[in-house]
């Protein structure tokens, strides 16, 4: 059967047997589920008593690197207490990059916390060495109880591990389109609960095109980095690591494995934010930072006429033309550009960002209120950029990944990529430089696929055309469970070696993740 025409009835009988013994083993009751609830042993603050905070925007040094500084810092999270976050720059989120086009910067990661890190951005097309590959690690100084031949992964060639001394810079070339990007920890085995911690940023370019367009902008944009934390009741964040120390056993305790979903909602680092806005238009740069969550995303109430969102851009860049939208569906590590329009409310008015996939108060997100009328400038062309559409006729190869739990591992079974474990030293697939290829995604589960370096399309679920939300240049895509998803993926900049990997962090921990050989 053809990769390009299996139908959802053909799939669901080639993989019924497998595919039912998966979902039980990790405890799914629902297509809707993405993780399991892990909740606060700490009072929780009531909806929309906090203001929305804007992080601070990253500055170059004398010398025009930027420096990060990774350490431990006690924030105010929840209102009352002290949280200890690992932080770049002792903050969360990671301050914001605004940068441009072509203007390659260096960025040098300084690490002094108790553990191994290795920084990612996300979307960048970025020279292989300076990625964030998973064994590529900056190693504090006077650190103890680390040793990488007693990883899960010992067994493979030393030469899979590559150690800086504190510290690392990173150069990135910048040579792609205006788009809303993010960075975070990519450490093999302990992504999920570094990340968990505190270490992520937005990473924003802007290029000459976008700027000559008439968009929302200044104040009139706002990045929002959504995710979700559990508390102890000192204060504490509360995960469910099997070695609290991140220094020798990864994994997560029970059910946990199908990913942490906490029970209190941030965005900006903000328990459930208000944010007072005018009566006009603002771009909001919303960015799933969640560990497992699935965010669906729409407003209450509804704007008394038209849609609620207007996207305008995807993962890594504008749309071609805008699209209207009532509801936005975002994944862990996507990211949506969207216009929303406040002039349609009167002045007064309280409206609530909601996720309609959460329950209890994990259904709300943030709630912006209306304050007052402004002058607005700005306006959303009919078209946005120039998106060329590829067709599968120029895909070179056709290749399948399926994503599945599968075994043994630590659960009785572990997530795997075409039943493979993660092995630093192989790789599963060889593209080649300047190629398109034709890549058909299946699962058991919600796993959101992310590439690195690799940027795509989406040309199918199910036989059927893509979510409207699927729309524009792409790094990220939201598999669902039973779903046949097709992207046509082309990689461009750089040759080397990259991965690819579930963003569901603990399923990425759990050995779903595979290595990508540019040539």
């Amino acid at each position: 059967m053809s990769p390009a025409r299996i139908s959802r009835r053909g799939f669901l009988g080639l993989l019924a047997g497998t595919a039912a013994a998966g979902l039980t083993g990790c405890g799914a009751s629902t297509t809707e589920r993405s993780g399991a609830l892990l909740t606060s042993r700490l009072p929780l603050p009531r909806p929309f008593t906090v203001p929305l905070p804007v992080p601070a925007i990253a500055e170059p040094g004398a010398d025009g690197t930027y420096e990060l500084v990774q350490r431990q810092a006690k924030l105010e999270i929840i209102p009352g207490t002290r949280t200890e976050i690992w932080g770049y720059d002792g903050t969360f989120p990671g301050p914001t990059f605004d940068v441009r086009r072509g203007k390659p910067i260096r960025v040098r990661i300084r690490n002094t916390l108790p553990v191994p890190t290795s920084t990612h951005l996300h979307g960048g097309v970025t020279p292989a060495e300076f990625d964030g590959y998973p064994t590529h690690l900056v190693v504090p100084p006077r650190l103890t109880g680390f040793d990488p031949g007693h990883s899960p992964h010992a067994a493979h060639d030393q030469s899979v591990w590559k150690l800086a001394a504190e510290r690392f810079t990173h150069e990135f070339p910048l040579d792609q389109q205006a788009a809303t990007l993010w960075y975070h920890d990519h450490r093999m085995d302990f992504t999920a609960p570094q990340v968990y911690r505190g270490l992520a940023g937005m990473f924003i370019i802007r290029d000459d095109a976008e700027d000559a367009l008439p968009l929302p902008r200044g104040e009139q944009e706002i990045p929002l980095l959504i995710c979700d934390r559990a508390f102890e009741a000192d204060g504490s964040l509360r995960y469910p690591s099997l070695d609290p120390t991140l220094l020798k056993q990864p994994g997560v305790k029970g059910a946990h494995h199908q990913g942490v979903e906490g029970d209190a909602i941030l965005v900006n680092g903000a328990p459930w934010p208000e944010k007072e806005v005018a009566a006009i238009r603002y771009r909001l740069r919303i960015l799933n930072a969640c560990n497992a969550r699935r965010l669906d995303l729409r407003l209450d109430p509804p704007p008394p006429s038209g849609a609620a969102f207007v996207q305008i851009g995807s993962d890594v860049g504008l749309l071609g033309r805008p699209q209207r939208l009532d509801e936005l569906v975002v994944a862990s590590g996507e990211r949506a550009d969207v216009v929303v329009d406040f002039a349609a409310y009167p002045v007064g008015t309280r409206v609530v960002l909601r996720n309609h996939l959460g329950t209890g108060a994990t259904r709300d997100v943030m709630r912006f209120h209306v304050t007052r009328r402004a002058k607005d400038d700005s306006a959303i062309p009919a078209r946005l950029a120039d998106v060329p559409t590829p067709s599968p006729a120029q895909a070179v190869r056709r290749r399948r990944f399926d994503f599945r739990l599968s075994g043994p591992g630590p659960h009785g079974k572990k997530w795997m990529i075409n039943g493979l474990p993660f092995d630093p030293a192989g790789a599963i697939a060889d593209p080649a430089l300047g190629t398109t290829e034709l890549w058909t995604l299946t699962s058991d589960f919600h796993h959101p696929v992310h590439v690195h370096l690799g940027h795509f399309q989406v040309v199918g679920r199910n036989g059927r055309k893509p979510r409207p939300s699927d729309g524009g240049w792409k790094d990220t895509v939201d598999v669902r469970p039973y779903e046949v998803v097709q992207i046509l993926v082309r990689f461009t900049g750089y040759r080397g070696r990259y991965v690819m990997h579930c963003h569901n962090l603990e399923h990425e921990d759990m050995a779903m993740m595979a290595n990508i050989d540019v040539v």
